[in-house]
């Protein structure tokens, strides 16, 4: 099997997670296209790892692939939860009604 396939492939994914990164204004959507990123990523290590190392033992494509996974799996447990906290405290998910700068009406209070 050619190697081209799953790199154009990854090519493909990660372009669509770029593109949804910066298009999107929904915080859910944005994490999904970041997922989207770091799958393309895994499939190049795998790729690169199967293609390139003919031959030579070792899993080193697939302990980084293992390693991202892990990491997405971080990303996407810890950007829902501030997203579900944010909902809470806003009832909106829209990135471009987020205001880093303003105070919560907690801390306006003391």
């Amino acid at each position: 099997m050619h190697a081209v396939i799953p790199y154009v492939t990854a090519a493909l994914l990660f372009g669509l997670g770029v593109y949804g990164v910066l298009r999107r204004r929904n915080a859910i959507l944005v994490l999904m296209a970041v997922e989207l990123m770091l799958n393309a990523v895994s499939l190049i290590f795998i790729t690169a790892d199967a293609s390139l190392a003919k031959g030579a033992p070792g899993y080193s494509g697939a302990v980084f692939a293992l390693f991202v996974i892990v990491l997405a799996a971080a990303e996407v447990g810890v950007g829902l939860a501030i997203v579900l906290q944010y909902y809470r405290m806003r009832h909106a998910v829209q990135l471009d009604e987020i205001q880093l700068d303003a105070e919560t009406e907690g801390q306006a209070a003391r």
